[in-house]
């Protein structure tokens, strides 16, 4: 469900915030810094964060100073000063609550980049960030006072890049994102291994392994497929072993998870679309309109209906 009517892109991103000082580079890469009374002039881009979107790209983003709570899958996540943090495409985001009194005094950095843009670069950035978000309580890491100069040093240099007359800056800046990409990981799995400790997490590497498989498949198939036999043929597992490693991976079954995706999917469709139910039902693969009122009800306390119209 890739297209839905909230999945944005950069180019409208830009549309929503002309007054962002921002340097592109076409519709693939936006760098900036929103402070003061840029950050309450940007009115139009907080209001539609206030909803839940799908970015069809990479978002990164650096809070130097405020606070703020985002909602990431339905998750909520507390943002403080000294986070970076790093969304990858597909994800639901929304900005749930903020000090609209002190907004003003807010300051961030910001980097967004097109799937295409990075497809460009070596480096697997989903497969690394997706297993710490897992991990970690909150998926942003907190910059110590030489991680915070070091990640302004990278700011400047690509902004310098960005706005020079260089007939290769694409290749420039995605080399300069590669390095970026290794320096964040190391600080992250740093810090993911901090987490692991202190939750007492000792699992095995191939048992990290088939649950961020099992996961990726799920993002991937949800709508359509639900079963365990689909999913762990694609893995080349029984449905009983894949259901065995999935729970020693997450402490959770494998249906819960199959089953927490839909209801994401669902609530996002029911809420943010003019989409009637009866072509939800048909979008999420449910035989019947019936059907899809048990599953809903019996996960939320809801009908869809209900939901919608809270």
């Amino acid at each position: 469900m890739t297209d839905t009517p909230q999945t944005i892109d950069l180019q409208q991103i830009k549309a929503l915030a002309p007054v962002i000082e921002e340097m592109s580079i076409g519709d693939d890469f936006v760098i900036g810094e929103v402070s003061g009374k840029k950050v309450e002039k940007s009115e139009a881009l907080l209001r539609m964060l206030q909803y839940p979107v799908r970015f069809d790209g990479f978002i990164i983003f650096y809070l130097k100073k405020g606070h703020f709570t985002v909602d990431v899958n339905l998750h909520s996540y507390e943002v403080r000063e000294k986070s970076l943090m790093i969304q990858v495409p597909g994800n639901i985001v929304k900005i749930s609550k903020y000090n609209e009194q002190r907004i003003g005094d807010m300051e961030m950095i910001f980097v967004l980049i097109s799937k295409e843009f990075m497809s460009g670069i070596r480096f697997d950035f989903i497969k690394v960030f997706q297993e710490s978000i897992r991990i970690l309580d909150n998926p942003c890491i907190t910059l110590d006072d030489f991680q915070m100069s070091i990640a302004n040093d990278y700011f400047n240099l690509a902004r310098k890049v960005v706005g020079a007359p260089f007939s290769n800056k694409r290749e420039i800046i995605g080399s300069l994102l590669t390095s970026l990409t290794y320096l964040s990981t190391d600080v992250w799995e740093h810090q993911v291994d901090e987490a692991r400790k202190k939750n007492g997490s000792q699992r095995s590497a191939r048992l990290n392994q088939i649950l961020e498989q099992f996961l990726a498949l799920v993002n991937e198939y949800h709508c359509s497929e639900r079963g365990m036999a689909f999913y762990a043929d694609k893995l080349c597992l029984t449905p009983k072993y894949l259901s065995k490693l999935i729970r020693q991976a997450s402490g959770r079954s494998a249906p819960e998870w199959i089953d927490e995706f839909v209801i994401l999917e669902a609530k996002n469709l029911l809420k943010y679309t003019n989409l009637a139910i009866k072509e939800i039902v048909y979008r999420l693969h449910f035989p019947n309109q019936s059907v899809f009122y048990k599953f809903f009800k019996a996960h939320t306390g809801m009908t869809p209906s209900e939901y919608r119209n809270k």
